[in-house]
């Protein structure tokens, strides 16, 4: 789990394997007093089977660019790459202590690990497998708001609105409760839709029409849901809380995802 890299190699050897996990790197030169001090410390946790992780040294001598692209400007220089980016960083010698404490931190758990099994089950569109799973976490960790989050987009998906504003409500504070802001006009949405009985021939056709897009987000037909969300728009761009789902729905569904991508550009285009 020891391994030199150079600036030919930085890409697959750090950036692309710190997705699957932790990649430590020592910036280090031959001539560096306390880099001598600091790279037995990280050589003996490489090797220490209760942490997994990769220790890449760069030596700065011969890599100068790298030492420019990550402003590594003292050696000993230790940066922790996750997912492709810098997730923390320490510079000089510290006690072993402390830096098993550095990487410990950096290393997912069972319920990271179970947590992001559940969040590709969401982006595949997993709806159902993915709220099987984070009802059970759940359970175990009721306050995780990261998981609250993640169980109310799968409810989202399925039309459950009541529930899911439940959750989205119980997030209180940091990333989750942005996303979950966000959220909150498609949980409503479909709440109230779902508790208002009256029939359809007492309501005015664009009503009618509003509705019938959270029934289709409840068969999961998401697109022709956004379809009639766009419609509605058109003939009304101020009709009720339209606009919001469907901005709603790109949060829920993702930036990258196919759908917002093709309806983010016709919303545009309708309200401006």
């Amino acid at each position: 789990m020891i391994i030199d890299v150079n600036e030919e190699t930085f890409i697959e050897d750090v950036l692309e394997q710190s997705e699957e996990l932790p990649v430590i790197v020592d910036f280090w030169a031959p001539w560096c007093g306390p880099c001598r001090m600091l790279s037995p410390i990280l050589e003996r946790l490489a090797a220490d089977p209760s942490l997994n992780f990769v220790l890449a040294k760069v030596n700065v001598d011969n890599n100068p660019n790298l030492s420019m692209q990550y402003r590594v400007q003292s050696i000993p220089a230790v940066l922790a790459f996750v997912d492709g980016d810098v997730a923390d960083e320490f510079i000089g010698v510290q006690p072993e202590p402390k830096i098993r404490q550095f990487i410990q931190k950096l290393i997912p758990t069972e319920l990271d690990e179970a947590l992001h099994d559940a969040q590709s089950l969401l982006g595949t569109r997993h709806w159902v497998k993915a709220e099987q799973m984070l009802r059970d976490l759940i359970e175990e960790y009721p306050a995780r708001s990261d998981l609250a989050l993640n169980l109310a987009k799968s409810l989202l998906a399925q039309g459950e609105g009541c529930e899911a504003r439940d959750y989205l409500k119980s997030v209180k504070d940091g990333q989750e409760l942005v996303e979950a802001e966000k959220l909150l006009p498609l949980a409503n949405y479909l709440c109230l839709i779902a508790e208002d009985l009256t029939e359809e021939d007492e309501l005015p056709e664009l009503e009618v029409q509003y509705r019938q897009a959270a029934r289709l987000i409840s068969r999961g037909n998401l697109a022709a849901a956004l379809d009639g969300l766009l419609d509605v728009l058109r003939q009304d761009k101020r009709y009720g809380e339209a606009r919001q789902v469907m901005v709603a729905m790109f949060a829920l569904l993702g930036d990258d995802d196919d759908l917002t991508q093709t309806y983010r550009a016709e919303l545009a285009s309708v309200l401006f």
